[in-house]
């Protein structure tokens, strides 16, 4: 019966730690997978080499046994008591059939008489592979993900169909399980990662979900006060604006910023900052009007 050295399948010495053992298996196993290589009688030959290996030295009894006893490890106790039968034998001094040089080799050659000299046969375990991660990025404008939507996605020639929540954020990556490579060996496929990449063409600042925005107003409007109109990213809101406000004065608008991500029906705020505009030229009246006021 042919010795095969397990370590040496598997690109390993003898020293390999467990971990080594496994990292090594998945590897290969991948690597001459039937389903990565069709019709290859040497591949399958391979794989089932890789998976014997892995059989025995993935198993820390087996492993043992094999150190031990090389190709005839799976008939580790009957050697043993061959060997226990032998030393019983010679201390009483008797005649036997087993006396006399009896090595390592006698003991192959029993062991193929015993069990069959024909070669093993073995059962290559079906190995399941989880298919492959998939990562893509999906480009959108900020208003495209104001609202939940629908949209198709052409992965790999497939469309998949999913829905975007309102909300979602510039680099935020979501799972879409079951949408990356193909399972191997009949396991699962892998999963879709999807980042989004959300371009802000508007006039607001976004920081999760509330906005922030610039107000211009005019001088006259800010000593004086007044209502003005406002743009917000749902629609127009009148706004009232204090008597004597201040360049960079900031007010809030509960409830008018950008939806929370996965809470229907929640928003964030609109943080508005005024940005008081100082006339460039006056009129000989308004400069009049002005130097008196300097004076009161």
């Amino acid at each position: 019966m042919e010795f095969i050295d397990y370590y040496k399948v598997l690109g390993l010495t003898k020293n390999a730690t467990e971990a080594d053992i496994k990292k090594a298996y998945r590897k290969l196993a991948r690597k001459y997978h039937p389903d990565l290589n069709p019709n290859d009688a040497e591949a399958e030959k391979k794989f089932k080499e890789i998976n014997e290996a892995n059989e025995v030295l993935g198993n820390p009894e087996n492993r043992k046994k094999y150190d031990q006893y090389g190709k005839d490890w799976k008939h580790a106790e009957e050697f043993e008591k061959a060997r226990q039968s032998q030393r019983q034998q010679r201390s009483s001094q008797q005649g036997s059939q087993f006396q006399g040089n009896f090595n390592e080799g006698d003991f192959s050659d029993f062991f193929e008489n015993m069990f069959g000299g024909g070669g093993r046969s073995y059962r290559s375990r079906q190995v399941k592979f989880r298919g492959e991660d998939y990562n893509a990025e999906l480009h959108l404008d900020l208003m495209d993900v104001y609202t939940a939507h629908k949209r198709t996605l052409t992965v790999n020639d497939k469309n998949i169909r999913i829905t975007i929540p309102a909300g979602v954020e510039n680099g935020q990556t979501i799972k879409i399980k079951g949408h990356g490579g193909p399972g191997m060996g009949g396991g699962p496929n892998g999963d879709l990662y999807l980042t989004f990449v959300i371009n802000n063409s508007t006039r607001f600042k976004r920081d999760k979900a509330d906005l922030y925005l610039d107000k211009e107003i005019d001088l006259y409007t800010a000593v004086l006060g007044g209502e003005i109109t406002l743009e917000t990213i749902s629609g127009k809101v009148k706004l009232n604006v204090k008597p004597g406000t201040q360049n960079d004065a900031k007010v809030k608008l509960k409830g008018k910023g950008f939806p929370v991500y996965k809470k229907e029906g929640q928003h964030g705020d609109l943080y508005v900052t005024y940005k008081v505009k100082i006339p460039e030229s006056l009129t000989t009246e308004q400069k009049e009007l002005f130097t008196k006021l300097a004076k009161l």
